[in-house]
């Protein structure tokens, strides 16, 4: 399959490593990725956090980078893409909020379209209504709210990932060569060395 149109949907505060990575590693491979953060447009720049695991009863949250969106929130449309990706860290809780963040989030479950998901991102899935019967991972603190949304919750090592049919799930960015792979995998992406 050729290059793909891929809609990441971002906010303040998203996890630094969540978002640069997968950003720059899906256009390394070819494929156009859209960034979008609802009220930005094309140019603004949102902050990020770097969430760390140092044995804490939780992440800590330390500043990150800024990182700079390259498309309107207000001008996509989620039938113009051919997958979805949702980092993690802090922006999911509000971007959640937004009703068009929802709509889009369930037009690519509905459409069986690619979803790339990590981290706290699964909180906007949970919000859209789209993980009834399904199963996936998250950030373990979220395993309660997948469960109550109708979906099963995967505990799985922080370094690994889970996929449901279109969807791809990891608790945190130290899945991301497992989360990434198995993402390119669904996308029917090829790496020829």
């Amino acid at each position: 399959m050729g290059a793909q149109k891929i809609l990441m949907l971002v906010g303040d505060y998203v996890e630094d490593y969540e978002v640069m990575v997968p950003f720059q590693a899906l256009i390394m491979v070819g494929h156009t990725v859209h960034a979008v953060c609802p009220e930005k447009q094309a140019g603004d720049q949102i902050r990020t956090a770097v969430h760390d695991f140092e044995g804490d009863q939780t992440y800590s949250e330390k500043p990150g980078h800024n990182f700079e969106l390259n498309a309107t929130f207000a001008e996509v449309r989620a039938e113009d893409y051919d997958a979805l990706v949702i980092p993690g860290g802090r922006a999911p809780e509000y971007i959640r909020l937004n009703s068009r963040v929802l709509e889009m989030v369930r037009h690519f479950a509905q459409a069986q379209k690619p979803m790339a998901v990590i981290c706290h991102g699964a909180q906007v899935l949970t919000a859209a209504g789209v993980l009834e019967g399904k199963a996936c991972s998250a950030y373990p603190a979220l395993a309660p709210d997948v469960t109550r949304s109708g979906g099963q919750y995967m505990e799985i090592p922080m370094n690994q990932a889970h996929v449901d049919g279109n969807l791809v799930t990891a608790p945190a960015w130290p899945a991301h060569p497992d989360w990434l792979a198995k993402f390119l995998a669904v996308l029917g992406t090829k790496i020829t060395l």
